[in-house]
């Protein structure tokens, strides 16, 4: 999976959401280690307790994802270097925290891939009562995610997609990746993107029939670039 999201970009992958009438699960995350992520989640809600990870991890099968879900709290750390040294052991191939890190130096040395929303000394302060549903989902900014969801992270954040539609996801967001790339290579060319996708044309429609939108004049010149 992550070989081939490797020629990909979460943003490719948001596009392709689009054209396959896909929710667009999307969150802003920064890298802590690793420029990328790829794998199936695997949910943790958090409550002031590295206990919850270590109950999942009993379940993890290698290559998924830790997604940990701390509410976006900003005031407290939900993981460090032990948890992550830990994941590691257990075949997780990297960290997505709905909250803060700390040990950044020493997460950094164990390289596992983490991203989160920032870092900060302080640790939980809490232990809160642990909810029936802390290891079958985790919500992410306003996404709920579960096993059945695969979790791709890169340098522009956090995509969550349906296990069972990436496939077709991966093979539209190539296509769109190609598609892209051809354009761009035209522009440096002498070619502009107005050109190519003949928005003189469109700009005339449009004074023709106001309804007209650009993603329908696209669609008619199969220069699609937004779906």
């Amino acid at each position: 999976m992550l070989e081939r999201f490797a020629e990909l970009t979460t943003a490719h992958v948001a596009d392709a959401c689009v054209r396959a009438g896909v929710p667009v699960r999307t969150v802003s995350l920064t890298a802590v280690v690793g420029e990328r992520i790829a794998g199936r989640v695997l949910p943790a809600q958090h409550v002031g307790s590295v206990d919850v990870f270590l109950e999942a991890f009993e379940s993890a099968a290698e290559g998924d994802v830790l997604v940990v879900d701390n509410g976006g709290r900003r005031d407290e750390a939900c993981v460090g270097d032990m948890v992550a040294l830990e994941a590691a052991a257990a075949g997780i191939v990297g960290i997505v925290i709905w909250g803060l890190h700390r040990d950044t130096v020493d997460i950094t040395a164990i390289g596992l891939p983490v991203f989160s929303l920032g870092a900060l000394p302080t640790g939980p302060l809490r232990l809160d009562p642990l909810p029936d549903d802390a290891l079958p989902k985790a919500t992410i900014g306003e996404w709920t995610v579960t096993r059945e969801d695969v979790v791709l992270a890169d340098e522009d954040g956090a995509i969550f997609v349906p296990a069972d539609r990436l496939e077709e996801l991966f093979g539209l967001a190539e296509s769109i990746r190609d598609t892209e790339h051809r354009q761009a290579d035209e522009i440096r060319g002498g070619r502009s993107l107005r050109e190519q996708v003949r928005f003189p044309e469109y700009l005339a429609k449009r004074v023709a029939d106001p309804t007209l939108t650009f993603r329908q004049h696209l669609r008619a010149v199969r220069g699609a670039i937004e779906e």
